[in-house]
């Protein structure tokens, strides 16, 4: 299957129910739910050709279920704890050849990192891309995402056994690296090397550090750097 010539969809794995950040989702910063800031700004990615919502099937995260379909997000509700069967479903329910894993974690997501990550992503030989991390690479945290083919997501959700390989959903990728061709790469721009920087939503002290910053869903990554730079 050619990785240029079918479907790719960012799935947004996305719940009400952390334990460290309750109803993080739904949290607004500058008046924009958070899950918002995550779709809005990975709509501009130009190589996606849709994004899909993946909620655990609680009573709770109903109320996310409801936000995303008000706002005509396509979205699928799977179990809360086995994040990789989540992540299959909404996968399948998309129709998917290609899965980017987005977190709704990564308010600031850059849709210029995702249409590069897909850029490499194409043009190397690899099972298994990201730039989501500094992991190997030189880009902020939080600003880019993980791509995989479904077939090998369904491949894995096949094979993870441990509780961890199930909640964190690639961690099967990771803990068996040596079966698999994982690639990464560094931004091109100096500004923008930055693994120093960490833009990602885990607890409530990064909350309130986004929430006392000049941010808007709109910026791009120069203003970004430029605004986490002066803190």
């Amino acid at each position: 299957m050619s990785k240029t010539s079918a479907k790719t969809v960012a799935i947004v794995q996305a719940r009400l129910g952390s334990t460290r950040l309750p109803m993080k989702s739904l949290l607004c910063l500058r008046d924009v739910p958070l899950i918002d800031w995550v779709t809005r700004r990975l709509s501009r990615a130009a190589k996606l050709d849709g994004i899909m919502l993946a909620v655990p099937d609680t009573e709770q995260d109903v109320v996310l279920l409801d936000h995303a379909r008000r706002h005509g997000l396509p979205c699928t509700a799977g179990p809360e704890e086995d994040v990789l069967a989540r992540m299959l479903l909404a996968a399948k329910a998309a129709d998917a050849a290609f899965v980017v894993r987005v977190c709704a974690d990564n308010p600031l997501i850059w849709g210029e990192a995702v249409d590069r990550l897909l850029e490499h992503y194409a043009g190397v030989v690899c099972d298994y891309a990201y730039n989501h991390i500094p992991r190997g690479n030189l880009w902020p945290d939080g600003l880019g995402a993980e791509v995989l083919s479904r077939d090998l997501l369904e491949d894995v959700a096949s094979k993870a056994a441990f509780p961890s390989q199930r909640e964190h959903c690639l961690n099967y990728i990771w803990d068996n690296a040596e079966q698999f061709r994982i690639s990464t790469f560094d931004p091109i721009e100096s500004w923008l090397q930055r693994p120093d920087i960490k833009l990602d939503i885990d607890s409530p002290e990064d909350f309130r550090k986004l929430a006392l910053l000049p941010l808007h869903p709109d910026m791009d990554a120069r203003e970004i750097v430029r605004v986490f730079s002066r803190t």
